[in-house]
């Protein structure tokens, strides 16, 4: 059942894709919240490559290679990452990039996984964008988000990671989704989400 469940939200951005190499991480968040407990548990670090961040990427993020200097790689964050995500269902906006990322530790086991981007197209199909700051201005849950996460915004890692747990659980009070099995949220069938949109109104 959803309300017995914790969500562990994790998000990544990253050094900016080139020409025939693959994209690397540059910082992680990761934020938990349950209907028990509410928003804790904020992670953030920024992570070392010899990658150069591109310009582009610079642009969205705002991260430069000189907040990386201190920063520990990748692998040796897997202590903060184990301990956030282990036996929790794992959330993400278009998990792709995040579960892409994590296969740096072969047979971590974290799961399943919850896509609010997914989700948001199956609740909310008459929305024009489902992108994460979209849905929270939507919704004015932005506010809410800046509140759980001071002193960040828009494409930190930590702020998108807690954007991404606001949404899910406006989501799930706004379908009455509490006493739900979590298979709901999984595999969201836009026959039983438009059914439920019927119920509310």
């Amino acid at each position: 059942m959803i309300s017995d469940q914790i969500f562990a939200a994790i998000d990544f951005e990253s050094a900016g894709a080139e020409r025939g190499k693959t994209d690397v991480p540059v910082q992680v968040g990761m934020a938990s919240w349950s209907l028990q407990t509410g928003h804790q548990e904020h992670f953030t670090s920024f992570i070392k490559t010899d990658r150069k961040i591109t310009w582009s990427a610079q642009k969205v993020h705002g991260i430069s290679s000189d907040d990386l200097c201190h920063a520990p790689p990748l692998m040796q964050l897997w202590p903060n990452i184990k301990a956030a995500l282990s036996g929790r269902i794992v959330v993400a906006h278009g998990h792709g990039t995040e579960k892409r990322y994590l296969n740096a530790f072969p047979a971590h086991g974290f799961g399943p996984w919850v896509d609010t981007l997914q989700l948001s197209r199956a609740a909310w199909p008459e929305l024009k964008s489902h992108a994460l700051g979209d849905l929270c201005d939507h919704w004015q849950l932005t506010f809410r988000v800046s509140q759980l996460v001071e002193s960040k915004t828009w494409h930190d890692a930590l702020y998108d990671a807690t954007a991404s747990l606001v949404i899910l659980e406006y989501l799930i009070q706004q379908y009455g989704l509490a006493r739900s099995p979590v298979e709901t949220l999984l595999k969201p069938d836009t026959t039983e989400w438009h059914s439920l949109r019927r119920q509310k109104k």
